[in-house]
């Protein structure tokens, strides 16, 4: 079932939809993420898993979010209503949007974390201090039940401004800008990185591998990342892809977003690691790395003051570009089902979101005695209610793709596939065959099979 209508919004062309969608995949999970996780599992080693996860589940996910999204022309959970009609095939799209709340509810909050720093940057107040000095003042900040918050409103606030602009004049208006922006900052950063005395030693970190620290944990990161950094299993695509027009090839924009993604967050490896080691930093600081030993490598380096700036706001970019696709799934959601106008349906999720983020954010502080059980690799962990969330969605959003990759492999009419992927027969895809045995087994299989592995401890040392 395929329906249209003259008064939807939409992108423009291929260069706003690349903008937007590859905007949305650039985040915080390329920059803030996938250093300190690729640091923890090995290096090389790490990037190759995630490779394969991007080529074997991520890429044929996001092309199958495109296709139930173009193909309804709905939101979420309109498309699979649309397309499988009196089914409960609709709860796969509820279940993105339930996701999507929750990760954005705490990346509000990291996303606040980055433009405080990106404040004492510019106010030169992290210049001279030790690592230890360092720490204390991360720890006081995030522990702190107030500046947090205010800096998580202001966060949401430009969020807020951008989406209700629409989609043309508000998202990919800004992506447009925002994307090459991003681009810029940060080859800037990789190159001053890799001219530092001792960069060498954090191109060999990237690029040798060290299998000893594999495991179903890292290959279980490795995929909740592919994830978390594709904006997939969370309605975003979906969403996305209902924007798109049918002029456009949805195989060769998947593949442009994917391979974007990826390159930024290897620039963004190559613009940190050499600093680390150029400076003795340990590469596995865990979430800190960003904010900690970071701001001591900048303290170190001439002219330190004004790359930590540009990092800074590297990341509140990233982080914009990506909230917004976010927030987009939610608001049009409300707006298409309930027939709310987006003024006010931007403005209630948003308010919803940022009061459920300052209640998390306080996990850092005064609700740091909270602890919440969670199981993984067989054990179950105690944590606050900020790393709760976060861990709850990396499990939820492979959860999202499995029956994604279900609906369109197995439900969603071949036909209907084909006519999608060749814009209804003008395109070639020779592809055809192996992407719906992608969808139908190896991309749930290998989903199922490292989410339950990891899960249950399945070949823990």
């Amino acid at each position: 079932m395929t329906q249209n209508s003259n008064q939807r919004d939409g992108f423009s062309g291929r260069l706003g939809i690349i903008a937007a969608a590859a905007g949305s995949a650039i985040g915080l999970g390329n920059i803030w993420k996938f250093p300190y996780i690729t640091g923890e599992y090995g290096g090389a080693a790490f990037i190759l898993v995630y490779l394969i996860c991007i080529a074997f589940i991520g890429l044929p996910i996001m092309l199958a979010e495109f296709v139930v999204g173009r193909r309804a022309q709905k939101n979420a959970i309109g498309a699979f209503k649309a397309e499988a009609p009196g089914s409960k095939w609709f709860l796969t799209g509820a279940l993105g949007i339930i996701t999507a709340f929750i990760l954005l509810s705490f990346y509000g909050v990291v996303s606040g974390w980055t433009l405080h720093y990106l404040g004492l940057s510019a106010l030169n107040s992290l210049a001279d201090q030790t690592p230890e000095q360092l720490g204390n003042v991360f720890g006081t900040f995030i522990a702190d039940p107030w500046l947090p918050v205010l800096w998580q409103v202001l966060f949401m606030a430009l969020c807020v401004a951008v989406v209700l602009g629409g989609v043309k004049n508000g998202i990919e208006r800004y992506s447009k800008i925002l994307m090459p922006l991003l681009l810029v900052i940060l080859i800037v950063l990789a190159i001053r990185s890799l001219t530092l005395p001792g960069a060498a030693k954090g191109i060999e970190f990237l690029f040798s591998p060290d299998f000893s620290k594999l495991n179903m944990e890292a290959v279980l990161a490795a995929m909740g990342h592919a994830f978390f950094s594709l904006s997939l299993g969370m309605g975003t695509m979906i969403t996305y892809g209902s924007y798109i027009g049918k002029q456009e090839n949805l195989g060769v924009t998947a593949v442009q977003v994917s391979v974007a993604d990826t390159v930024i967050a290897l620039i963004a490896g190559l613009a940190i690691f050499p600093a680390v080691f150029a400076f003795g930093i340990e590469p596995s600081s865990g979430p800190g790395l960003v904010f900690i030993t970071l701001p001591n490598v900048f303290g170190q380096m001439p002219f330190g003051t004004g790359f930590s700036m540009l990092f800074f706001a590297l990341l509140a970019v990233a982080a914009l570009t990506s909230a917004i696709s976010i927030l987009e799934v939610i608001v049009a959601y409300l707006d298409e089902e309930f027939g709310w106008k987006r003024k006010t349906s931007t403005l209630v999720v948003a308010g919803m979101v940022t009061l459920v983020g300052a209640l998390l954010s306080q996990g850092n502080g005064i609700l740091s005695w909270l602890k919440l059980p969670f199981l993984i690799s067989g054990e179950v962990s105690h944590m606050n209610i900020f790393d709760w969330f976060i861990s709850l969605s990396d499990q939820l959003l492979p959860i999202g793709g499995f029956f994604i990759a279900l609906f369109v492999g197995w439900k969603l009419d071949k036909k209907a596939v084909a006519d999608e992927l060749s814009n209804d027969g003008k395109l070639t895809i020779a592809y055809l065959a192996a992407y719906r045995i992608t969808l139908k087994l190896i991309a749930p299989a290998a989903i199922a099979f490292v989410f339950l592995a990891s899960i249950f401890g399945w070949f823990s040392p």
